[in-house]
């Protein structure tokens, strides 16, 4: 296993390297970059930009707009949409800024060269660097993702074995009526209708609206700073639940009743076992197996992605909304760290997915096959 964890591991460096290189190239042709942004910023025809463009943009701000309405007669040829009007030198000094004066090339092995020692620069339009940027926002995607994740397996795993056991009896079918009812409802939906019925003041004000702790937060003890969490955790984390729980549950459910159905449960029952030592004793190191393959694709889903439409209707600044408007705003330091942390932490979760395999079922030897 430790020769396989160890080859495991030296992929990650060419599996990095060809995400970020596709993700690279595909941004080189997509328009209205960060000197687009500015451009159409001073040029008073995009409202989209933050207004904080930080210290370091500032001598784009009331300096530069001198450089702008110099008539028909400065218009300058540029491959910049919307800057004819600006001076070549300013545009020169944007691309400079931006470190666009260099060869697409030379900028790519230059950002993965700091990437390997977590080097992921300022932001374009934040005063602020990308990696301190992640932190304030890490809280909140660390709160969201892991207690979705734990949630949904604490509850979907028994539930399904249940299901299993009791498969065509009544428990099972007005559950299974339950879960698809939740599934086909999309989650932002039911976080604004949570919102409404909860959380406003139409009906009831059982808990806060926005945010992830209350203003005087640091005043409470510690215990009532764990309750006032967990207070405005709540409705979060059942808007993200109820589409998960289905999967989870029905993928648990049909694992079991495949192993149910095997000839050695019919010779474990034959020697006299009981139901439960058959069941925990055979059956769940078997029907776990697909469980735990569906565990990285889940965490990654629950930790980083799932929880953009949730972090906005809730006021909650994590790093799903902080990624999408770095794409928006076309702010590529933020996009690539943030989707290099999230690639990252993917292919460690993957490993530690195969290692639990083993634990799970030692039977399995990922040695004797090959990478």
């Amino acid at each position: 296993m430790a020769a396989y964890l160890l080859k495991r591991m030296l992929l990650i460096l060419p599996t990095m390297l060809g995400i970020m290189l596709i993700s690279f190239v595909i941004v080189q042709f997509a328009p209205g970059g960060p000197v687009e942004q500015v451009i159409a910023k001073l040029s008073g025809s995009d409202t989209s930009i933050s207004d904080r463009m930080g210290a370091g943009s500032d001598t784009l701000g009331t300096g530069s707009q001198s450089q702008l309405g110099q008539g028909a007669g400065d218009a300058v040829t540029s491959k910049y949409r919307g800057a004819q009007g600006l001076e070549p030198e300013f545009i020169k000094s944007l691309e400079k800024q931006f470190g666009f004066d260099k060869p697409a090339h030379e900028r790519f092995f230059l950002m993965m060269k700091n990437y390997l020692t977590f080097d992921f620069g300022k932001s374009y339009f934040r005063d602020v660097s990308v990696l301190e940027l992640i932190k304030e926002k890490l809280p909140v995607s660390i709160s969201l993702g892991i207690w979705m994740t734990l949630i949904t397996y604490l509850i979907s795993i028994p539930l399904g074995i249940r299901k299993a056991v009791r498969d065509g009896e009544p428990f099972d079918t007005w559950t299974s009526s339950v879960l698809v009812v939740g599934y086909a409802v999309p989650g932002f939906l039911v976080a604004v209708l949570l919102l409404i019925l909860f959380a406003g003041s139409s009906f009831f004000q059982w808990f806060p609206s926005r945010g992830l702790t209350s203003d005087n937060w640091s005043e409470l003890s510690l215990f009532g700073k764990v309750v006032d969490y967990f207070w405005h955790l709540t409705l979060p984390m059942i808007a993200m639940a109820l589409g998960a729980f289905t999967t989870m549950v029905f993928l648990t459910k049909n694992s079991f009743l495949d192993e149910i159905r095997k000839q050695y449960v019919m010779t474990a029952r034959a020697k006299g076992l009981s139901e439960r030592e058959v069941l925990y004793g055979h059956v769940f190191r078997n029907a776990m197996l697909l469980i735990i393959a569906g565990f990285p694709s889940a965490f990654i889903a629950a930790f980083f992605s799932s929880s953009l439409l949730i972090e906005t209707i809730f006021s909650l600044d994590g790093l799903g909304l902080l990624g999408f408007e770095s794409v928006i705003k076309r702010d590529y330091p933020v996009v690539f760290a943030t989707l290099y942390i999230f690639s990252l932490v993917g292919l460690f979760v993957n490993i530690v997915s195969d290692f639990i395999y083993t634990l799970v079922d030692p039977r399995i030897d990922f040695e004797s096959r090959e990478v």
